[in-house]
């Protein structure tokens, strides 16, 4: 009988653990580490990267039309040779950002990865019951410097404060 009190404390530890490990992902006790919304911040991520390089870009066509226009009204071959390597460093430019779209689609990758995980966890919340595992009380790995708590940046797209809101500080 002993030792089966013995199994069945060791099995109710471990069953103690399992509770607090879905509460902590479930209901993390520092928001930096909210699964729900890693999501949310790598699409933030592709769309970010896509409105720069599409910047970049638009850029670098605005080079290539002006490099064309002095094309027509320069005749030193020195001077030529210049706008071809102004060319060439547009080309290259266009062929780095390239590297958005595959960026992107790698993202997304990781981005239905950490979406099946959610939905794992979801699933293991229902099981065990929301109710309960809001009562299990969550402790931060480690407290955070005074300096991590002032961090609330970058911020997704209608959260925390727009570049309006701060550049009326300065009015």
């Amino acid at each position: 009988m002993n030792e089966l009190t013995q199994e069945f404390q060791g099995l109710w530890r471990y069953v103690e653990r399992v509770r607090k490990e879905i509460a902590g992902m479930y209901k993390p006790a520092d928001d930096d580490h909210k699964i729900n919304s890693m999501g949310e911040q790598l699409d933030a991520i592709v769309t970010a990267t896509e409105e720069a390089s599409n910047t970049i870009m638009n850029a670098m066509e605005r080079s290539d039309n002006a490099v064309a226009k002095l094309r027509h009204v320069i005749t030193d071959p020195a001077q030529l040779a210049l706008l071809d390597e102004i060319t060439g460093s547009s080309n290259d430019v266009f062929e780095a950002c390239a590297f958005q779209d595959i960026t992107g689609q790698r993202i997304n990758k990781v981005v239905k990865s950490i979406t099946f995980v959610e939905q794992r966890i979801s699933a293991l919340a229902e099981i065990w019951g929301k109710g309960e595992l809001e009562k299990v009380e969550v402790e931060p790995e480690k407290e955070k410097t005074e300096n991590e708590k002032l961090l609330n940046g970058p911020q997704l797209a209608g959260q925390g404060l727009s570049q309006n809101d701060i550049d009326s500080l300065f009015d």
